[in-house]
């Protein structure tokens, strides 16, 4: 569903030096889809070989009777759940597209947390929603959309202004920028739960959206939440060592001040908004948490 073309060749930085190294390699974003494929090859095997076993929606699938009943399991289950092969391309495709570079810079913990808190907001968002239209949303619900949309949400907010390639069919290309995109999903989702016309967990979706809203405008204000990306891929060098050297001897409270306002920067303009001082603060801040 979602292609961005120029991915690999856009610097997240002025000065390439900054540019994290996006490759192919082992991560938190290939182990979800792993485990994503692994479940729903479990799914197909149950059914074919215990055609009249329900075990899977009855207490995986995220249902508003499970709920009642006590599953609550069921809002971090039904995220690894899928109703078919397309179902799972399409929600790994864009988790991958989105998910790579926002693990890259939040780190692993913070990704995580951003990709499950998506899903279980949005699972409350669809549980509360077949709660008031039981004839219309009363049904189980599987699926890790509401995790791709968290993670669109947030790509939005940290580079509103990257342009992407919306792979429509997967055929007709169609280009618009990071927060077009988000604000057209969410208008979509809104549209699909006044006017539902099929079996898509729209309520869903606009739950992962507001979880990763929420996380961008928030939580990553939050001096514990600072860490944005490894050490070894944020490394400065030359001038920026220099830059980042004078920071250390500053006091930690005027370092916490300036990062507040810097991470209201982000959150206004985006991470690519940030001039080279302010990138070697969070860069010192980052460090100074970390010998904490």
């Amino acid at each position: 569903m979602l292609e961005d073309r120029d991915y690999m060749r856009q610097p997240e930085f002025d000065e390439p030096r900054w540019r994290p190294r996006l490759r192919l390699r082992w991560s938190w974003t290939l182990a979800l889809i792993v485990a994503y494929t692994v479940v729903l090859l479990a799914e197909l095997v149950m059914a074919r070989r215990f055609p009249q076993n329900n075990f899977f929606n009855d207490y995986l699938a995220l249902s508003k009777a499970g709920m009642e009943k006590g599953f609550v399991w069921q809002l971090v289950t039904y995220q690894f759940m899928h109703a078919g092969w397309l179902h799972l391309l399409l929600n790994s495709w864009a988790i991958y597209v989105f998910g790579r570079e926002l693990e890259q810079l939040l780190g692993a913990r913070r990704f995580l947390a951003l990709m499950f808190s998506s899903g279980i907001l949005g699972g409350v968002f669809q549980v509360l929603t077949a709660m008031i239209w039981p004839a219309l949303f009363d049904g189980p619900v599987v699926g890790a959309s509401a995790c791709a949309f968290g993670l669109v949400a947030a790509f939005a907010l940290m580079f509103p202004e990257r342009e992407l390639t919306m792979l429509i069919y997967f055929i007709i290309p169609v280009r618009m920028r990071a927060k077009t995109l988000f604000i057209g999903l969410a208008v979509l989702a809104v549209m699909g739960i006044i006017f539902p016309w099929d079996n898509v967990a729209n309520a869903a979706h606009l739950g992962g959206m507001a979880m990763g809203w929420l996380f961008v405008k928030k939580i990553m204000k939050h001096p514990a939440l600072l860490g944005v990306a490894d050490e070894s891929q944020f490394t400065p060098s030359g001038p920026m060592l220099e830059k980042t050297a004078l920071l250390e001897e500053k006091s930690d409270e005027l370092i916490e001040s300036e990062v507040d306002s810097i991470l209201d920067k982000i959150s206004a303009h985006g991470i690519h908004s940030l001039t080279a001082r302010e990138r070697a603060m969070l860069e010192t801040a980052r460090k100074k948490m970390a010998r904490r």
